[in-house]
């Protein structure tokens, strides 16, 4: 579904990503997991478009994406919850999953659609007149995601979806993630709490300095000890 080979990415003039190649299969869900800094959120930001790619090649279902613009990427299926969830906090609920429906192909189906997230998300549906930036964190990431869902993606990104939130939220937002994947997406998900994420992916790749350092099955990288040390306190 997503390949990357041999990606370069910056911010100006550094360079934040060095020839980083990797895959995700349609029904997967991959982790990405590093180091602060080590730029796991800059390799999402560069698969939406939100940085530009200065090197190597990237495709979604054959298609090339670095030449795009950040709009025509979520045409091709890609949805990504930001970091730090990035709601409109003085809109509603309702109003801010609508602003996930943008493209055409969403637009025309929103109605549908918004019924499917607050089939999902009951929660949603209770607070949709709420304003977004009242709403617990948990609540929050889950407004995110399902404004993500609403432009009916293939592939949803998903940047560091338990930062900030209280040990118990934490638990619920994995959950959120589950559910997803039940729902059949792909998830590509970028997030620090190693030991949870694992979890609930099939495979991963680890990110060292803008390169990638490591991949393979979750039930192998768990085992590996250089990663249960530096990543797990283990």
């Amino acid at each position: 579904m997503l390949e990357l080979r041999n990606v370069d990415a910056r911010y100006g003039a550094f360079q934040a990503l060095f020839g980083v190649s990797m895959q995700v299969q349609a029904g997967e869900a991959v982790a990405v997991i590093g180091a602060n800094g080590a730029g796991k959120t800059t390799l999402l930001r560069a698969i939406s478009g939100m940085i530009p790619v200065t090197g190597g090649e990237m495709t979604m279902e054959g298609v090339s994406i670095p030449s795009l613009a950040p709009h025509k990427i979520v045409e091709t299926g890609i949805a990504h919850v930001p970091e730090s969830r990035r709601l409109f906090p003085r809109l509603s609920v309702e109003d801010n999953l609508k602003m996930g429906a943008f493209i055409p192909a969403a637009r025309e189906k929103a109605a549908e659609r918004l019924d499917y997230v607050y089939g999902l998300f009951p929660r949603l549906k209770e607070r949709r007149t709420q304003l977004a930036g009242t709403m617990s964190g948990g609540e929050q990431q889950m407004c995110a995601i399902g404004r993500a869902l609403m432009s009916g993606p293939k592939l949803v990104l998903l940047d560091e979806p338990s930062m900030g939130l209280a040990p118990v939220i934490v638990q619920q937002v994995f959950e959120l993630v589950r559910r997803i994947r039940s729902e059949g997406y792909t998830v590509l998900i970028v997030e620090q709490n190693v030991r949870q994420v694992m979890k609930i992916v099939d495979r991963a790749y680890l990110i060292e300095v803008g390169r990638v350092k490591a991949s393979g099955p979750a039930s192998e990288l768990l085992d590996n000890d250089e990663i249960r040390r530096a990543y797990m306190g283990v």
